[in-house]
């Protein structure tokens, strides 16, 4: 079994079976769920050889943030399902690895609780059907020192998951920590009229650089930038929105060809070693996104799980790295990988 396979298996150990299946599960069929951890086995390493990595640096920046390795924690949901310390300890995790935490509009934990546990640490967004919730949101992030805004653009509506089949259910406390004086639950859902002049409406807002995640076209991507977004997010919601999607490693060429440098890249989607981190840099990504595999640090051992996970990544990147002959971020480019057969 594979270090993720090993982790995921203690996770299920631990958790109930609803909340378990509400994390890990994909829409559909789980056809994408399942290729996009495949195509990163698709795309293949060509390793330099005489090269000096007797020092290897991981480190990098992200919207000029300086993180240990290019590797951030992805906005997820509702962290006290997993930990009773929910998302105080993935954010006490997360800073401790020297990486980034985006923190979800949905999270279980107030904001500014989050906040003051956090090293750097972005806001991700989701445009609710009541416009005035979502404004409190973002002043309420911006106040609270994030330090970016993540525009979710792929959820007009949410995906059917066979899993879960309506038998979890999300404690009142944890769904309402930031809603309290909601009144609606309806009002609370996400919006299906976003378009890109919500992108300037962010950034007017809060000031703050915004990035659009959910983007797997290029010309998405080239629209984004125009309506002034500092960078994407490759992602297709971790196999969780439209099945049948491009998987992220297959999406990412064509949104780095059309970003050209003018704005950064990340993704997410199947990443689940140092190996498939090298790969998506030298396809032209600024950094990754863990997701389910930082509620599995956090649902079996807390913030120290958060910890763990994220350091065997770095460790891991700095050892491929090292035997690709890269020693330094900006050595990972796009000749040390070509596209094969999985």
């Amino acid at each position: 079994m594979t270090p993720y396979a090993i982790l995921e298996e203690r996770a299920r150990a631990v958790l109930p079976r609803p909340v378990f299946d509400y994390y890990a599960g994909g829409a559909g069929d789980e056809d994408t769920l399942a290729a996009n951890a495949r195509a990163w086995s698709a795309v293949r390493l060509r390793p330099r050889v005489l090269r000096d990595v007797s020092r290897v640096d991981t480190s990098t920046t992200v919207l000029g943030a300086r993180i240990a390795a290019p590797v951030l924690v992805a906005p997820t949901a509702f962290h006290r399902l997993a930990h009773p310390s929910g998302e105080l300890a993935t954010a006490e995790g997360t800073a401790a690895a020297g990486s980034l935490l985006v923190l979800s509009t949905r999270s279980s934990t107030r904001i500014e609780s989050v906040a003051a546990a956090a090293g750097p640490w972005w806001f991700q967004v989701y445009l609710l059907r009541d416009r005035g919730l979502t404004k409190e949101f973002v002043q309420r992030a911006t106040a609270a020192g994030a330090r970016a805004l993540v525009l979710t653009g792929d959820t007009p509506y949410v995906g059917r998951k066979r899993r879960d089949r309506g038998s979890l259910a999300i404690p009142d406390e944890d769904f309402r920590a930031n809603l309290e004086r909601l009144t609606d639950v309806a009002l609370a859902e996400q919006a299906a009229n976003v378009t890109f002049d919500d992108i300037g409406w962010l950034h007017e807002l809060s000031r703050l650089p915004v990035l659009v995640k959910g983007v797997l076209r290029g010309d998405d991507a080239a629209r984004c930038l125009e309506a002034g977004a500092a960078g994407v997010v490759v992602s297709n919601h971790g196999g969780r929105q439209l099945d049948g999607a491009v998987a992220t490693a297959e999406a990412l060429p064509e949104v780095v060809e059309a970003i050209a440098g003018r704005g950064e890249v990340l993704v997410d989607g199947g990443v689940r070693s140092g190996r498939d981190v090298v790969r998506a840099l030298a396809l032209g990504a600024r950094a990754v996104l863990l997701g389910r595999s930082v509620l599995w640090g956090l649902a079996t051992e807390g913030a120290a799980g958060v910890q763990r996970v994220l350091t065997e990544v770095q460790e891991d990147t700095a050892h491929v790295m090292a035997l690709a002959g890269a020693s330094s971020v900006d050595e990972v480019t796009s000749d040390l990988v070509t596209l094969g057969a999985v």
